[in-house]
């Protein structure tokens, strides 16, 4: 009996099948064209959301799997549109999102002619991925997925690389098998604890009378939300949370004293540089967050809790490694330490708090008059949609203000290119948020420099009738560069300002129903049509031209050393 030949296209799809995928974002070429012929058969189990450009379909995929907790996909070509992901591979890699990308190339016979759309993309990833392979031969297609679908998602999260060769995705291979793969002799996702580091761990936090927690997104990548509460709350310890850690624990928890970082809370930072045990949870040390090194927490000893033993001692040194998915290591913390009380500490954070609302919060937030405010446009929607909803950002003023303003009572809420920073990463990755969890609202915060960098995903928008409530603070700046140009710079605004283009306009052009704001009490009602509206909404709103994020650690200062004007 003749056994059943599939090309290696289709062996791709039923390997993506098996793998639990159904939403997959992309843009057709010719490399890749077996692979979207065969797609063709199965689009009633792979919903295939055509973006508007490859770069977008990185972003949409990890906004995706940013909110869904699974891998996000995207499918593209060669050449040009494997390169136009780059940015989203080196994004999804520091940010430890997991993506893959699987790229067409030439076929194997034309590897190294310099062949028409061909670049070696496995050799330009390498550097930004967890694994970066090429698919030569059809019978390789379910290793190759099983495999990049295992590393992606095991471990510390990231971006994973297929490049599919044209030969590989015509040949037909036998008898084709799915497969599932949970074990790679030279990988270790999850390693084991040292039960002498829990032991001296424990005996510090239960001595400890000025402990502080640095929550990071460690706790949401490794589901550890509870856990994290179940260990604050019985040491009775205050937190900061690092900007991709803000939901991992409600904004309104009385142990949750705020962000952390060069715009952070004024609290969280001073405290640092107070407190006696530093306990690091899923974080990098990251040097928004840290400030000078040769001054950050040199009175602490610090306990850091992470899946990847890259990290410990990378930037700050450790007193105690804690390895292993922070799940188990802070449930192993809390069956061990005492129960607790700080009153004295945990209220010593209020007077940074009352000082930081005197001076910063009530300007921004609560303005006597003058022209809108980001911050206050941030609190309005936050409270409109009961603190409840996906925040995804763009990149700059607006990702500050959204990240200090806006509010969290779910986990899983925040989507913002932390690591990298990349403009214009808003748009398409609000849109991969509207699939991964299409029950929740997704408010996209945006300046008019980061919207128009990707702007042509307006198109997928529209055809999609993504949800996307977009919210344009338009102050006509590059506004973060603009600050430091006014900081740093003797305010030499070199090509910061912006003229922008009637973005009522564009949304109509797209059909998308849209909305300007301009004056103050213009902005409930805008607010309520926007989120009562089905399906999308851009909400234009001029805000002050040279407004300022603050507080603000300047760079190479101390974190405790905040500015509250300039």
């Amino acid at each position: 009996m003749s056994k059943e030949k599939i090309t290696g296209a289709e062996a791709l799809m039923r390997s993506l099948e098996h793998a639990g995928v159904k939403t997959l974002f992309g843009y057709p070429g010719g490399a890749i064209m077996p692979v979207f012929d065969a797609l063709y058969d199965h689009r009633a189990t792979l919903n295939h959301i055509l973006v508007r450009h490859e770069q977008g379909a990185a972003h949409a995929a990890q906004g995706f799997a940013r909110v869904s907790g699974e891998v996000g996909v995207c499918l593209v070509t060669s050449g040009p549109g494997a390169t136009n992901t780059i940015t989203g591979v080196a994004d999804a890699m520091i940010d430890s999102t997991p993506v893959v990308v699987i790229a067409g190339q030439v076929g194997a016979g034309l590897l190294g002619t310099d062949a028409f759309q061909e670049v070696d993309l496995v050799g330009v990833t390498q550097p930004i991925s967890k694994w970066s392979y090429q698919i030569r031969r059809a019978e390789d297609v379910a290793w190759a997925v099983a495999r990049a679908f295992f590393i992606a998602r095991s471990g510390r999260p990231g971006p994973v690389v297929l490049d599919f060769a044209k030969n590989a995705q015509v040949e037909l291979v036998e008898d084709y098998q799915p497969m599932d793969i949970d074990f790679i002799r030279s990988y270790d996702p999850d390693p084991e604890t040292d039960p002498a580091c829990v032991d001296e761990a424990v005996a510090l936090i239960d001595g400890a009378k000025k402990p502080f927690v640095l929550v990071g997104q460690g706790v949401e990548l490794g589901g550890a939300q509870q856990e994290l509460l179940d260990f604050v709350e019985k040491a009775d310890i205050p937190c900061g949370c690092t900007l991709l850690g803000l939901s991992a624990m409600p904004s309104g928890h009385r142990l949750n004293k705020g962000m952390l970082g060069m715009h952070g809370n004024l609290g969280p930072n001073v405290k640092t540089n107070e407190c006696d045990v530093l306990i690091a949870v899923g974080m990098r040390f990251d040097d928004r967050v840290t400030g000078d090194l040769a001054t950050y927490a040199r009175q602490a000893k610090v306990i850091h809790l992470d899946v990847d033993p890259s990290e410990i001692g990378k930037n700050v040194p450790v007193d105690v490694p804690l390895l292993g998915n922070c799940k188990r290591t802070l449930a192993l913390l809390t069956g061990r330490i005492a129960e607790a009380r700080h009153t004295e500490w945990i209220e010593s954070f209020r007077t940074y708090e009352e000082k930081e609302f005197a001076q910063v919060i009530r300007k921004e937030v609560y303005p006597e008059g003058g022209p809108l405010n980001m911050g206050e446009v941030v609190n309005v929607i936050s409270q409109a949609t009961r603190n409840e909803a996906i925040l995804v950002t763009d990149v700059g003023q607006n990702q500050m203000m959204a990240c200090r303003y806006f509010k969290f009572s779910k986990n899983r809420s925040v989507v913002t290119s932390g690591g990298m920073g990349t403009m214009g990463f808003c748009l398409p990755a609000a849109i991969g948020a509207t699939f991964g969890a299409p029950e929740r609202t997704v408010c996209a915060f945006m300046g008019d420099g980061g919207l128009q960098m990707t702007i042509q995903e307006l198109g997928t928008v529209m055809e999609q009738q993504a949800p996307v409530k977009i919210i344009l603070l338009n102050n006509n700046y590059l506004g973060n560069v603009r600050q430091w140009q006014a900081m740093f710079f003797n305010r030499r605004y070199s090509f910061t300002p912006m003229m922008n283009p009637d973005y009522m306009q564009i949304a109509s052009a797209y059909g998308i129903p849209a909305c300007r704001v301009q004056q103050r009490e213009e902005l409930d009602k805008a607010v309520e049509q926007m989120l009562t509206t089905d399906g999308p909404f851009l909400l234009e709103v001029c805000v002050v031209e040279e407004g300022n994020v603050l507080p603000m650690t300047p760079p190479g200062n101390s974190v405790d050393y905040m500015l509250m004007e300039c």
